[in-house]
């Protein structure tokens, strides 16, 4: 590995430390507003740490599906109960966008397995 793609793949590091940073913050704000009494400073910090983590360990699709799930579920709340409850439609959107990008994370993963167990199985099968 060259010592270009070393400085690539950590701007890369960083760059999924920061995305998983702002979103599961932003997660840990919004369930921390809605716990009341206190505990959203502590909410935004576990979220904090659990966005750093998975950010670290590159969860870039699951990130990306928790921001597209918070937004949507901002909306929709907005056009259904109005601007007063934006938060509560993010705060379930995000929880559902994480759900459903575990999911497909899961599927594509599974399909890539069986798609390079299928390329390793043809070449020997063709061969007498």
């Amino acid at each position: 590995m060259t010592a270009e793609q070393t400085q690539k793949n950590s701007l890369w590091k960083v760059l999924d430390i920061t995305l998983g940073m702002v979103v599961m913050g932003t997660v840990g704000a919004l369930i921390g507003f809605v716990m009341g009494g206190g505990l959203l400073p502590v909410a935004i910090i576990v979220g904090l740490a659990l966005g750093f983590v998975v950010g670290f360990l590159g969860g870039r699709r699951f990130l990306i599906s928790i921001m597209i799930g918070t937004v949507l579920g901002g909306a929709l709340a907005w056009l259904v109960a109005g601007l007063d409850r934006v938060w509560v439609g993010a705060g379930a959107g995000a929880a559902m966008g994480g759900f459903l990008g575990v999911q497909i994370s899961m599927l594509l993963d599974m399909r890539a397995a069986r798609k390079a167990s299928s390329e390793q199985v043809e070449p020997s099968a063709t061969q007498p």
